[in-house]
């Protein structure tokens, strides 16, 4: 019961995860004048916050252990740019793009790695996992390569990987984490 009510804490964190990082991109399409320095402050607590969600992610024991698996460092890394990101807000704006784009780049290349992995485990819709990586590598991609001078233009990039970001977070906690009702914790050998 404890492990299960773990994987529902972070399954659900990752859900709200996910939705503040869609309504940001759309908030960045929509207004691409947004204040950058309020982004990067804010952009910080949700990094730190979802660091915190994918430690607790890390640790809880769901049944596949494909959505998890590389949260450990994935969440210490979102802790720590989460952390400096709040607190130098003013320097991390010329470089936030390339920072994100990074970021979102990697993150893509371990769900592709979790898609292969969950097709391995017969789960039906590792398809849409590796879609929705594919396309958020493209503009994790993007956002490093920088295709524009323009602040405007760049931020639409951000909020559109944003957007795919949270998506891609959607699709894998959706299909990757199993919840057993019975699920029985795991005995360690001590012998």
């Amino acid at each position: 019961m404890y492990w299960n009510k773990r994987i529902q804490t972070a399954k659900i964190g990752y859900l709200i995860i996910s939705t503040l990082l869609c309504a940001l991109g759309i908030l960045l399409v929509a207004l691409p004048d947004f204040s950058a320095e309020l982004f990067c402050r804010i952009s910080g607590i949700i990094m730190l916050l979802f660091g915190l969600i994918k430690m607790i992610g890390y640790f809880s024991k769901d049944l596949y252990r494909l959505a998890f698996q590389f949260d450990l460092a994935s969440g210490i890394l979102l802790m720590a740019l989460g952390i400096i990101m709040m607190l130098r807000a003013n320097v991390m704006i010329s470089i936030i793009c390339i920072i994100l784009g990074i970021y979102v780049l990697a993150d893509a290349l371990l769900k592709v790695q979790i898609a292969i992995d969950a097709k391995t485990f017969g789960i039906a819709k590792w398809w849409l996992i590796l879609a929705a990586a594919i396309l958020t590598g493209i503009f994790g991609f993007l956002l490093v390569l920088r295709p524009s001078e323009s602040a405007r233009i760049m931020m639409v990039l951000l909020g559109l990987t944003l957007i795919t970001e949270g998506v891609l977070n959607f699709v894998t906690i959706l299909t990757a984490v199993k919840i057993m009702r019975h699920q029985l914790p795991e005995i360690i050998d001590a012998g």
